[in-house]
């Protein structure tokens, strides 16, 4: 019996140590080939446990063709994509302990099941294109796969939107330290639904520091139309907002994802049809323009639990923090600099600038950032400016303005419209239309920027993987002028005049906005001749932005269209030529009006390595379009795309990818250290190799008792 026993004690032990060391041996070489920590990449999947967003390709951009028959189900089907990626990316920033725990998780948790809905949809939109006799492209089924982009370590405020990691009573949610470090900003709004991601201190930069980007403008042709109309319609004093956008994603609530300032038309939501908005009100000073212009509102984030805390489009979805009402919002349309201009269709709709170009690249980029003062020499297309005392924050914008002549949309909302060339003309059969430009300022209290974070920023609304990048700014508009006056606008324009309200000195307000028919102030618009003060009945503003002795810019007299192509990569410290010069009101001030800088696209001369870091590069693959279903933008032959440049190509060595790219492939696909450490991690294959050769040693003396 005794050796009975010790034989079973025997082979226990080499079973035991056996199990041991195979078991041991796998897991080390499975630890190998994984993301062992956050932020380490994984050469299988590529995926990060510390993902900073979401980037998936844009299903929109393949459906240039879409049957007639389809389109309102296909529009609701890429709203529903849109709606996909912000839930997947409110769980991707909630989930931390998750992703620290397991290098996998955001793959297998969040961005598998992500690709099984999105295949889903895909396969709906197919079978529209099927019942309208149609055949969809056959690039769609590889769209549906989307990968996790990393977190620039920069990342990170201080603490949380009011930048001091202090704890904020926001419906059971955190702000603050509680997760900072692990996602953009730190904290969780609206009860934990999602996380609040950026802007963050390197999307920021200080104007008086930046060297002139502003090229001037270029000459006119002798067919020139250099006339202006201009359209008063207030700054959303109504505050009349919604997270719809019934260009893009008609009948869709929170088709946008982001909060809209409306003025204009009063009846823009998702559900609104042509003859709704025909017989609606609008707070423009002339009754004949009820034309809708929209854009994403812009925030301070200082902790201010706004009316949208709780709901969608708002704090759910990361859009948090004061709603500032812009100050001055002027609406004009000039001519071209080499024809004259045809009239816009009814109902026609433009949309310029990409809400998504932080994941997209920068090809239907347009936004334009600076300070009154300074937006004759420096615009900014991916920094937000900080501006000096006394200085406002400017958002501008310029549509685009050829037109092909039938369509009052297009499939991908991009098509139909498209920006001249260098020197403004319409190439491809594009006719010429009004330019629609416009000028938002706002008081934004200054952000300030201490050891590497950011206290109270501003920013922009947006989709929430597009962590509020000041590259996203947008602007959306849908013609509503009456035949006569649209009439009346291409004439003024085509004899060279001044037109419309305040005759160019227009500013603000509007009937039913912001101080009835005369306009914050006279027929002037904001008082006297020109804008923002003078002598005359109108609103006075502080300096700079005063039309008498202000640092406003002092570009030509001569409006014009303002394109022109884009300079080779990496080119600094050029941009988009400017437009402006004096304008006259009809008050009776006496002050010299603004200049209005509204390049097409520039040059930010502010790039940082760590926007470069963040977003994934053009070229990898289609992205998101702009705002629900852009896609990007089609011209006719021979006419140039938009201009900007991405901040990848001035910053990033030639021929590089995106981080998640280059850091899986240049990362080690091994445990990392020395022989000590590999020698540590493999210590209980060791022990089971002794307990190996214990069992047989035994065996050994008992087979030799026996005999």
């Amino acid at each position: 019996m005794g050796a009975q026993r010790a034989t079973f004690a025997a082979a226990a032990l080499i079973l035991g140590g056996g199990g041991l060391v195979a078991v041991n041996v796998y897991a080390s070489a499975t630890e190998s080939g994984s993301a062992g920590a956050p932020g380490q990449a994984n050469p299988s999947n590529q995926t990060w446990s510390g993902a900073g967003t979401i980037d998936c390709p844009d299903v929109g951009s393949k459906l240039a063709e879409v049957p007639q028959q389809a389109r309102a189900d296909v529009d609701k089907e890429l709203a529903l994509l849109d709606q996909q990626v912000s839930e997947a990316y409110a769980r991707m920033t909630s989930e931390q302990q998750a992703k620290a725990q397991d290098a996998d998780f955001v793959q297998n948790a969040i961005l598998g099941p992500l690709k099984e809905k999105r295949g889903a949809v895909i396969d709906r939109i197919k079978t529209g294109f099927k019942n309208a006799g149609a055949e969809a492209p056959n690039s769609l089924d590889a769209l549906a796969t989307c990968t996790a982009v990393p977190a620039d370590p920069t990342q990170n405020n201080a603490g949380g939107q009011n930048g001091n990691g202090q704890q904020q009573n926001n419906n059971g949610g955190q702000q603050g330290g509680q997760q900072g470090g692990g996602q953009q900003g730190g904290g969780q709004q609206g009860g934990g639904a999602s996380a609040v991601s950026g802007p963050v201190a390197a999307d920021f930069v200080d104007i008086t520091t930046l060297q002139p980007n502003v090229a001037q403008k270029p000459g006119s042709g002798g067919n020139a139309s250099t006339g202006t109309f201009t359209s008063s319609c207030g700054v959303n004093a109504n505050k009349k907002f919604n997270t719809d956008n019934v260009i893009v994603a008609p009948g869709v609530t929170n088709g946008a994802h982001h909060l809209h300032d409306y003025v204009g038309n009063q009846s823009n939501d998702a559900f609104a049809t042509n003859d709704d908005l025909a017989k609606a009100a609008t707070t423009c000073q002339n009754q004949g323009d009820k034309s809708t212009y929209y854009w994403p509102v812009l925030r301070v984030q200082d902790g201010t639990q706004e009316f949208d805390a709780d709901k969608n489009g708002g704090g759910l979805e990361g859009n948090v923090g004061k709603v500032l009402q812009a100050k001055q919002a002027q609406i004009e349309f000039i001519g071209n600099p080499q024809s004259k201009v045809v009239e816009m269709p009814t109902f026609l709709r433009i949309i310029t600038g990409d809400a998504k170009a932080f994941t997209n690249g920068p090809a239907n980029a347009n936004a334009h950032w600076s300070c009154t003062g300074f937006e004759d020499k420096v615009q900014l297309t991916d920094k937000y400016p900080i501006c000096p005392q006394g200085s406002s924050v400017v958002r501008s914008f310029a549509f685009q303005s050829c037109w092909d002549g039938q369509n009052i949309d297009s499939a991908n909302h991009r098509t139909h419209v498209a920006f001249a060339d260098a020197n403004g003309n319409c190439a491809g059969g594009f006719k010429a239309i009004p330019q629609l430009t416009m000028r938002l300022v706002y008081d934004v209290p200054a952000p300030t920027l201490e050891n590497g974070q950011v206290k109270n920023p501003y920013a922009v609304d947006g989709f929430p993987e597009q962590v509020h990048k000041a590259i996203t700014d947008h602007d959306d508009f849908i013609n509503v002028f009456d035949a006569s006056l649209m009439r009346e606008m291409v004439d003024c324009i085509n004899a060279g005049r001044l037109c419309g309200d305040g005759a160019g000195g227009g500013a603000g307000g509007g009937t039913g906005d912001n101080g009835g028919a005369g306009g914050n102030g006279g027929t002037g618009g904001n008082g006297g001749t020109g804008d923002n003060g003078g002598t005359g009945t109108g609103e006075p503003s502080p300096s700079p932005d005063a039309s008498s002795g202000g640092n406003d810019a002092t570009a030509s007299a001569t409006p014009t269209d303002t394109q022109t192509t884009q300079p080779p990569a990496g080119t600094p410290g050029t941009t988009e030529p400017t437009r402006g010069g004096q304008t006259t009101g009809t008050g009776t001030g006496t002050g010299t009006g603004h200049t209005v800088v509204v390049p097409k696209a520039d040059i930010s001369p502010s790039a940082a390595a760590s926007d470069t870091a963040a977003a994934p590069q053009g070229g990898a693959h289609e992205h998101h379009g702009s705002e629900a279903t852009h896609r990007p933008q089609t011209p006719a032959a021979g006419a140039d795309t938009p201009s900007t440049q991405a901040t990848a190509q001035d910053t990033s060595p030639a021929g590089s990818q995106s981080q998640s790219q280059s850091q899986s492939q240049t990362e080690p696909q091994a445990v990392t250290g020395d022989l000590a450490d590999t020698g540590t991690n493999l210590w209980p294959a060791a022990a089971g190799g002794v307990l190996v050769i214990a069992g047989l040693v035994l065996l050994r003396r008992i087979r030799r008792g026996s005999v």
